[in-house]
């Protein structure tokens, strides 16, 4: 495809968001029902699954040769990302939308031929929307993001919850050199502020390619760097782990926590 038509397909995707996000607003003034997937902190909503039914809805309109991986599963088996792959996650941070009514978003990351091209993210209650397409860099409500500055660890702000330092006590050093710790609950806002340099870091032991899949796109456009937490890069495909990093900090975590 022509940068036209991937800029077409850019502009098409943010103006669903923005529609969608709408929604979303809209239902939150209604009863919702809230239910559990694999345990009893895996909530899901109405919510969450009217918002991918109008994405696939859209897509399968105007884009039917695209292929839709979606949290809810309500779009295709994907187990390749050959093509153009729409992989949304509807409501990330669905325990913030049931519990605090803040601090979720709707993450889109389209991918072609297994490359990041279009990332959205797009926090529906502070209408704040992240997105960025692949070669023309990445925008905070239209407005250009820099590239990612040189910063120290002693300056950095990093994104990681509690439970993580209990399974990898490697992780206490970095509490103690960065400037402070950080945990929202929605990893796409997290990548999100990394690549907006709110954050330096973020790091997290069980994602999927929903969770990440925008956010990736955006800190490829501003310099930053994600990988699983080994290193290794990131398919998209099944879930990993990721560390997101400025890239001036991204090698001293690895060498903190693994010596290399």
């Amino acid at each position: 495809m022509t940068q036209e038509q991937w800029q077409s397909i850019y502009e098409t995707a943010i103006s669903w968001t923005k529609e969608a996000g709408e929604n979303i607003r809209k239902m939150m003034d209604d009863t919702y029902e809230i239910h559990t997937k694999v345990n009893e902190h895996d909530l899901v909503t109405d919510v969450d699954r009217e918002t991918e039914l109008f994405f696939k809805n859209k897509i399968n309109e105007k884009y039917s040769t695209h292929r839709i991986m979606g949290e809810e599963g309500l779009g295709d088996v994907v187990d390749d990302l050959d093509g153009t792959v729409w992989i949304i996650d509807p409501i990330d941070g669905t325990v913030n939308f049931v519990h605090q009514k803040c601090y979720f978003a709707i993450s889109i990351g389209v991918f072609h031929e297994g490359k990041g091209m279009v990332g959205i993210i797009y926090d529906v209650m502070a209408d704040e929307i992240f997105t960025a397409l692949n070669g023309e860099g990445a925008f905070l409500n239209e407005e250009p993001l820099p590239r990612l500055e040189n910063v120290t660890m002693n300056e950095s702000l990093l994104s990681f919850n509690a439970g993580w330092v209990m399974k990898d006590r490697r992780l206490e050093a970095l509490v103690n050199q960065s400037r402070g710790i950080r945990s929202y609950g929605a990893a796409s806002l997290e990548m999100a502020y990394v690549a907006c340099g709110r954050i330096e870091a973020y790091i997290s032991f069980n994602l999927a390619p929903w969770d990440m899949a925008g956010g990736y796109v955006l800190l490829e456009e501003v310099g930053g760097i994600a990988t699983n937490y080994e290193g290794n890069k990131l398919t998209f495909l099944n879930k990993d782990t990721l560390l997101a990093a400025n890239p001036a900090i991204y090698k001293d975590i690895m060498k903190e926590i693994h010596g290399k």
